[in-house]
């Protein structure tokens, strides 16, 4: 290799601090948190599915639009989207931190789990009585999720909260 292009050949992370600005910068209008690769465009997914269910209690025939849901990936919601910067916010998850991507796919997974079995169980159910007592359960269960999920997107994790403490 030559001498000119060994220099301009970069080690990964090794970008000068204006390409990491520019970085952010690109990361911040697509509304994407550049400090944790994550966008909160995903919530939406889960919030489509609170809202049908908080629909079940005064409409039961609404637990059928709640059937219809299905869950996705983090990369199957963008694929899916009409995003502006789909493919972005699928570049920038992979890029993530992989912590704060363990969090944030546990939290996505247990909110995953339990919209899949209050559905399977509504599926199951006789009475419309049952089904909004199901859509209640699952409302309640899922909406303090969907906030600690935003949470780890807009940076606030267990490492912000020691951070905010000692300083």
């Amino acid at each position: 290799m030559n001498p000119s292009a060994a220099q301009c050949v970069q080690k990964p992370g090794s970008e000068s601090a204006a390409e990491r600005e520019a970085r952010a910068a690109e990361l911040r209008a697509a509304n994407i948190n550049p400090r944790t690769g994550l966008a909160t465009d995903y919530l939406n997914h889960f919030n489509e599915a609170i809202m049908l269910l908080e629909m079940v209690p005064d409409m039961p025939e609404c637990s059928e639009d709640f059937l219809s849901w299905r869950p996705l990936s983090y990369a199957e919601h963008f694929t899916a989207s009409n995003f502006k910067a789909r493919d972005l916010a699928i570049e920038a998850y992979n890029a993530a931190d992989a912590r704060t991507r363990d969090e944030f796919d546990n939290i996505t997974s247990a909110l995953t789990s339990i919209l899949v079995a209050v559905g399977g169980a509504m599926r199951e159910a006789q009475h419309d009585k049952t089904r909004i007592r199901l859509a209640e359960q699952a409302t309640g269960w899922v909406k303090p999720l969907v906030m600690q999920a935003g949470g780890i997107i807009n940076g606030v994790g267990a490492a912000d909260v020691e951070y905010i403490m000692t300083h």
